[in-house]
């Protein structure tokens, strides 16, 4: 179980093996949280490359969906699907059977998170029934290096994407992690997606590849204007606002720290060996990440 900090955690891990496409075991759960959410998993795999695949309600019509250790998010609505991240070939062909399968509906949507390949391969597979959706930086990016579908409908700050009695509002806050990563709003579950840019009680990726500063904290004020009671990251645990707000807490410390030992005339070596960060020893990473998120921090803030 994660740490909590006074929080409940939502810790959701059903999952049940098949034997193909066509031979779906489905289990239900409903987990209680402190946030009230009902939380009915359906937790399906595929043998067919031993991947641990499962689909999660989180409230309404809303739904987060697990790849082993990437997640995305979809909206179900009387008109059919609007969904985020296809994360690759195979995950969207099980995703986009398994919803023709439990709720009769084809995914009419689909929303890019960024440009990254973990994330956003695989949108080939809805080319039918779809339309791409992306911010036009992401869009351009593909059109460099096409390796998944080409968004065919792009935004520069906001849009809304409506779909018979649903609606996602996606938002752009300037560059974070990459120049593209947008946050995705379902203002009706009052929930929020965002890959990358945010986790939840974690620290960020290894040496903060593609990270913007000032702009990787800019975009998590951004994130916390909107009003959301849910969190929900492309990887690891749910969780709140107050989640959100800690993030951008950590990068602030860790930017000031990394700061006051530049302005010492201290080396990167110092950094490393003073810089502790004791307040988010409980992080998942946090042994592991610390020193490699100093790295990235002395090379952004020396970068000018």
């Amino acid at each position: 179980m994660p740490m909590m900090h006074g929080k409940q955690r939502l810790n959701m891990s059903l999952n049940v093996r098949g034997r193909g496409m066509n031979r779906f075991k489905f289990m239900a759960a409903v987990v209680a949280t402190g946030l009230g959410l009902n939380m009915a998993t359906t937790a399906p795999t595929l043998a067919q490359d031993e991947a641990v695949r499962e689909i999660t309600n989180i409230k309404g019509n809303l739904y987060r969906f697990r790849n082993n250790g990437h997640f995305s998010a979809f909206l179900v609505t009387s008109d059919g699907v609007i969904a985020t991240d296809p994360i690759n070939e195979a995950a969207a062909t099980w995703l986009k059977a398994t919803l023709r399968s439990r709720f009769g509906k084809e995914i009419k949507y689909v929303i890019y998170s960024h440009e990254h390949n973990d994330h956003v391969s695989g949108g080939e597979v809805f080319d039918e029934t779809a339309t791409i959706v992306a911010h036009a930086n992401t869009a351009e990016a593909l059109h460099k290096n096409p390796f998944t579908a080409v968004p065919e409908r792009t935004f520069e700050k906001s849009t809304t994407i409506k779909l018979g009695d649903g609606a996602v509002n996606l938002h752009y806050f300037g560059p974070s992690h990459t120049d593209n990563v947008i946050a995705i709003e379902f203002p009706a579950e009052r929930a929020v997606f965002v890959v990358d840019a945010i986790s939840v009680d974690r620290l960020p990726y290894r040496n903060l590849y593609a990270h913007d500063m000032p702009g990787a904290i800019d975009f998590i004020k951004g994130v916390e204007a909107l009003d959301f009671d849910i969190f929900m990251p492309g990887h690891g645990s749910l969780g709140t606002k107050a989640d959100v707000v800690e993030h951008r807490e950590y990068h602030e410390d860790l930017r000031d720290a990394v700061q006051d030992v530049i302005d010492d005339g201290g080396t990167l070596a110092d950094a490393k060996e003073q810089i502790k960060l004791e307040k988010y020893r409980d992080f998942e990473n946090y042994d592991g990440w610390l020193g490699e998120n100093i790295d990235g921090m002395w090379r952004l803030l020396t970068a000018k």
